[in-house]
């Protein structure tokens, strides 16, 4: 089934099955795996027979696991929790403890799987989620294996959810491809990337797609550029331990960003198949040439933030941050200039730009189009005119507008921005949502449309790697180089500068 399919017929729940999630104690279980399955339950779509496993290395009694849930749920769950869906929700509840990599831990796995297909009749279908650290990827995979519990049989099915990162860099994303292949079968494998999950990027293929009036001018005639911000305002957020060995190239760029650029870059696929629309992207990611050394330099620009103000309140430096190096060469920040060189948009680049301690939280792609070839208003006073530009807003607030130039009423022609806007409130307030419902539902349908395949993920860090190699190579020298509650470092001007382009900042050019 489609993610569009899926759209229509969203009434029918996904199907039965026992979700197996190892690292069951953590802050990703809490906060955003059990409200989701509440969610998805609240609107009829989680399956009637259903259970969840929970398995973790702290020991817990089941009961005990229960309650902490409810408690949980009553804090991170993004409605107000209904004890009527909660009552039968949670005695479908089970925890056991162990080792991710002692067979001891997945017997036990096995007859909580038996236990909850006879109460629960889950249909011998599993979804197995590794929300763990991704060291326990491989080894978690071959003990499924070699327990049995990832063979599909009797028209059952057993799929395996990893969270991002995917390696750290070409040679361990390759490496972790070819472990967890030997052992999986590609379609039982579901690399997810909330990213994907949120309306307005699954939108992106709609927008384009479902109307006509776009894709005449979506190409390198008319687009003069494109821009890709996500900006962040907050900090690591007692992340420091984690983020001081990743940075943001590898933490939002390579994975969330390259996916919005293809989207965005994409050719219209032969059909709506999951198979159909990820050749299409990862056609994208193999057309972006990687950089060599010496074009790093040109095209890549890194910074760190210092201590400032985000609105009235002092915030600390990056290294001052709890958990940080005093000395850490770690890129909060990074901006590049790629293009995609195929036929469609040779010539047109692609500037993606993402940070830490950024003014606002936001999530946007511009396109900008070529200005119009003549100045008829001249005489009016009009020395310039601005291009228009589609924005589409991904967060925090879901949209989509036009910028497009009219006449300002009045016996003078004055001209001045229009802007046609949609906005997702204009379909009624939206249930809140944790981000993971619809990946979450997919799996349960079999839908892979909006998750990584192995060759999008290798393709990606071969974008990557060059840039990773380098800034390893020759580490920066002026960090801190932006102040809290700025743009980034003035470098990330300058890259954009260079072609006579402006960076999009509070919805405005400049």
């Amino acid at each position: 089934m489609t993610t569009l399919q899926a759209e229509a017929t969203m009434d029918r729940p996904g199907d039965p099955c026992t979700i197996v999630i190892f690292g069951a104690s953590g802050d990703l279980t809490k906060r955003k795996l059990l409200p989701a399955l509440y969610n998805l339950r609240s609107h009829a779509l989680l399956p009637r027979d259903f259970a969840v496993v929970g398995v973790g290395r702290q020991p817990l009694e089941q009961n005990a696991f229960r309650a902490q849930m409810g408690e949980q749920m009553k804090q991170f769950a993004p409605r107000t929790s209904d004890p009527k869906i909660w009552a039968d929700f949670e005695p479908r509840l089970y925890y056991t403890s162990g080792e991710f990599g002692d067979p001891a831990t997945y017997e036990r796995i096995s007859g909580l799987l038996t236990e909850a297909n006879q109460r629960h009749h889950t249909g011998g279908n599993v979804l197995f989620y590794l929300a763990t650290p991704p060291t326990f990827f491989a080894e978690v995979a071959r003990q499924l294996a070699t327990s049995g519990l990832s063979r599909e049989e009797a028209g059952h099915w057993r799929r395996v959810i990893i969270e991002k990162p995917f390696g750290r860099d070409l040679d361990s994303a390759l490496a972790l491809n070819r472990e967890l292949r030997a052992v999986l079968k590609e379609t039982q494998l579901y690399r997810i990337d909330h990213y994907l999950g949120k309306e307005t990027v699954q939108n992106i293929m709609v927008f384009r797609f479902a109307n006509g009036l776009l894709e005449p001018v979506w190409n390198r005639r008319y687009v003069d550029h494109v821009q890709l911000t996500v900006a962040e305002s907050i900090g690591v957020e007692g992340r420091g331990g984690y983020y001081d060995q990743s940075g943001v190239l590898r933490d939002m760029i390579q994975n969330h960003m390259f996916q919005l650029l293809a989207l965005v870059a994409m050719e219209p696929p032969s059909s709506l198949g999951a198979e159909a629309v990820r050749n299409e992207k990862v056609k994208v990611l193999d057309a972006i040439r990687p950089f060599a050394e010496e074009e790093v330099l040109q095209n890549a620009v890194r910074g760190q933030y210092g201590d400032g103000f985000q609105g009235n309140a002092k915030v600390p430096a990056y290294r001052a941050e709890r958990k940080v190096s005093q000395t850490s060469k770690t890129e909060t920040y990074a901006a590049l200039k790629l293009g995609v060189e195929n036929w469609r948009w040779a010539g047109v680049p692609f500037y993606l730009r993402s940070g830490k301690r950024l003014p606002t939280r936001r999530t946007e792609i511009v396109i900008q189009f070529r200005r119009p070839p003549l100045m008829l208003f001249r005489h009016a006073g009009v020395s310039e005119i601005e291009p228009n530009r589609l924005i589409i807003e991904v967060q925090p607030n879901e949209g989509i507008r036009i910028e497009m130039k009219a006449k300002v009423p009045g016996p003078a022609i004055k001209l001045a921005n229009v802007g046609l806007k949609f906005d997702y409130k204009d379909f009624g307030e939206a249930a809140e949502a944790t981000g993971y419902e619809r990946l979450l539902y997919d799996c349960m349908t079999g839908d892979s449309t909006l998750f990584h395949r192995a060759d999008m993920v290798e393709a990606a860090w071969r974008i990557a790697t060059p840039v990773l190699d380098v800034w390893a190579s020759l580490p920066a020298r002026d960090f801190p180089n932006y102040s809290a509650g700025t743009w980034g470092p003035s470098a990330a001007e300058q890259l954009i500068a260079r072609n006579g382009h402006r960076w999009m900042t509070d919805g405005v050019s400049g």
